[in-house]
């Protein structure tokens, strides 16, 4: 049997995943939480995989968790399933947060496979994450540049703080926003900003300790 903590802050898909976890038989799960680092403190050398959601209860972030699950026990796999299509939810997955990463709309039967794949030492990642409508145009239509400066702006940066982080001008970060705004056909900024936010676009509340 294979020793699995469960980290899932909706508890309707939870109990979905405990189910379908339950009903292949080689699932051995000895705790199921709703907090990654509730989870985190129940990790030892006798479990071998970690399936961690991103966005967890009081707001307690999946990603930071499993670094630090990682850094003390590197054999334990680790599969981060997520509805959060930000694309740095990816990267940071891929740099070490994670074996492997499941968009939760794929279905339960991919999950499973990537499990398993995982388990048999593979790495499991899509190219890119997936592109989300943005009022008249898609997610990808915009630069990986001009998702900084938008993810910045989220976060309540001013433009010269947004310039100087990402070394460029106050100009060219205002020049960034328009072109979003026009771009998607948005009324505004504050309505480019809210429908990021809504389409899980941007994550800017996760809590990393």
């Amino acid at each position: 049997m294979i020793n699995t903590i469960l980290v899932e802050d909706d508890l309707y898909i939870q109990k979905h995943f405990v189910d379908c976890l339950a009903a292949d038989g080689e699932f051995h799960l000895v705790g199921v939480f709703r907090d990654a680092f509730e989870a985190e403190k129940h990790c030892n050398a006798t479990v071998k995989l970690v399936l961690m959601d991103v966005q967890t209860q009081h707001k307690h972030s999946g990603l930071a968790a499993a670094e630090r699950i990682k850094k003390a026990f590197p054999q334990i796999k680790i599969v981060v399933a997520t509805s959060l299509v930000d694309p740095e939810v990816l990267q940071r997955a891929k740099l070490g947060a994670a074996d492997s990463l499941w968009y939760k709309d794929h279905g339960t039967e991919e999950l499973m496979s990537v499990v398993k794949r995982t388990l048999a030492g593979e790495r499991v990642f899509p190219n890119s994450s997936p592109a989300v409508e943005m009022e008249g145009t898609m997610s990808d239509a915009f630069s990986p540049r001009q998702l900084d400066i938008l993810r910045l702006y989220v976060k309540g940066f001013t433009y010269q703080e947004i310039a100087d982080k990402l070394g460029i001008s106050k100009n060219g970060v205002r020049w960034n926003l328009d072109n979003m705004v026009e771009k998607g056909g948005f009324e505004s900024r504050e309505s480019l900003v809210a429908t990021a936010i809504e389409n899980k676009l941007m994550v800017t509340t996760l809590k990393d300790e």
